[in-house]
């Protein structure tokens, strides 16, 4: 039993060096390519409910852009404080401006894809950029580090959305990290050609492609998806590139409790089982074997079985591990989590597996 257990390992390590080395290596080694700068029409997609204080921060440095043609649509989905009124007073002062109000409707009550559906219908261009309202570009060249990406066969363009640091607070650690990891994966996997997800706080995308898959139609029920369930649909190698300039960031205020962040992640994964088969599959069996992992080195190091060779591949899989997500952390600019990031990842894996059980028997909360 034991040997098996150690022949089952090995392969779980080769496994792994695979994925950090031959599949993530292709946006952790990857150079960063200047686009030609454009100056395509926008039009930037805010959705919000219940943002008043957010919407009073955030939208100015929206407005204050360094790019000569674009509008915003702010999408009110039918907020119970005063954040149609400020978006009101937005488009009283700017001419750029357009509010759409989102009534309730009780076939799509509390569903974001609703109201951003009806955002898109309102746009009056043709280039979409998306970001929710409780975040913020971190430059003033945000628009044209994005749109600068589109050509004529790339229509879909995926940004990354960063996290605020909090000094002190471990929890904002394991935010970070896992936001530099899930980010590392789609834009490899975007680089290998199987676009699979994108993250609504900055993501682009060309209106034909919206009505191309139907919209959200498919997945209109589904609470949450907005995001990585449209890109999964509508992505291919073809149409899809990434954005990863310092300046294409976005940047938005973490979960300052471990509760709220575990909510906020149920939502996310529970739309990962409508992934295409593919993804579903390249997915479980990285999780798999990170999960094994674990489990094999402990079982194996506490009978002291080939407890060399078992810690010499330990330490080796912590080598490639490292080099993968640091150089991608460089990009990123998120190198400090990277000092905790063998703690993390455990507290990250049997976070993730709570997270599938939770889901099993209960259905995660809607968007707000």
């Amino acid at each position: 039993m034991l040997l098996f257990i150690f022949f089952l390992f090995i392969a779980v390590i080769i496994i792994q060096f695979v994925y950090y080395i031959f599949f993530f290596g292709k946006f952790s080694f990857t150079k960063l390519q200047v686009s030609i700068t454009k100056r395509i029409p926008i039009s930037v997609i805010v959705c919000a409910k219940n943002e008043e204080e957010n919407a009073k921060k955030f939208i100015p440095l929206l407005l204050n852009q360094n790019y000569p043609n674009f509008e915003i649509v702010l999408i009110d989905d039918a907020s119970s404080d005063n954040t149609l009124e400020i978006f009101e007073a937005f488009e009283k002062t700017y001419p750029n401006v357009k509010v759409v109000k989102v009534e309730n409707n009780e076939a799509f009550w509390g569903n974001k894809k609703f109201a951003l559906t009806l955002g898109i219908k309102a746009a009056k261009n043709e280039y979409l950029l998306f970001t929710d309202a409780d975040c913020f570009p971190i430059s003033d060249n945000w628009i044209q580090e994005m749109s600068s990406n589109f050509t004529q066969q790339k229509t879909i363009i995926l940004g990354y959305g960063a996290y605020l640091k909090i000094k002190n607070s471990f929890l904002n650690k394991i935010i970070r990290f896992e936001t530099l990891f899930t980010a590392t994966q789609y834009f490899a996997w975007t680089k290998l050609g199987k676009p699979y997800m994108g993250v609504g706080r900055n993501m682009a995308y060309k209106r034909e492609e919206f009505f191309k898959t139907n919209g959200f139609i498919e997945h209109m029920k589904i609470r949450s998806g907005d995001d990585d369930l449209f890109i999964n649909q509508a992505s291919y190698s073809k149409n899809t590139t990434i954005c990863f300039t310092a300046d294409s960031f976005t940047m938005s205020k973490p979960k300052t409790s471990y509760k709220d962040w575990f909510t906020q992640k149920r939502r996310h994964i529970s739309t990962a089982r409508h992934y295409k088969s593919f993804d579903r599959i390249q997915l479980a069996l990285f999780y798999i074997t990170q999960l094994l992992f674990l489990v094999l080195s402990i079982l194996l190091l506490s009978f002291l079985y080939q407890w060399i060779i078992v810690l010499s591949l330990i330490i080796f899989r912590y080598i490639f591990t490292c080099i993968s997500l640091g150089y991608a952390s460089g990009k990123l600019k998120e190198k400090d989590v990277m000092y905790w990031f063998p703690i993390i990842e455990i507290i990250l894996i049997f976070t993730q597996l709570n997270i599938f059980i939770t889901n099993i028997f209960s259905k995660p909360a809607s968007w707000k």
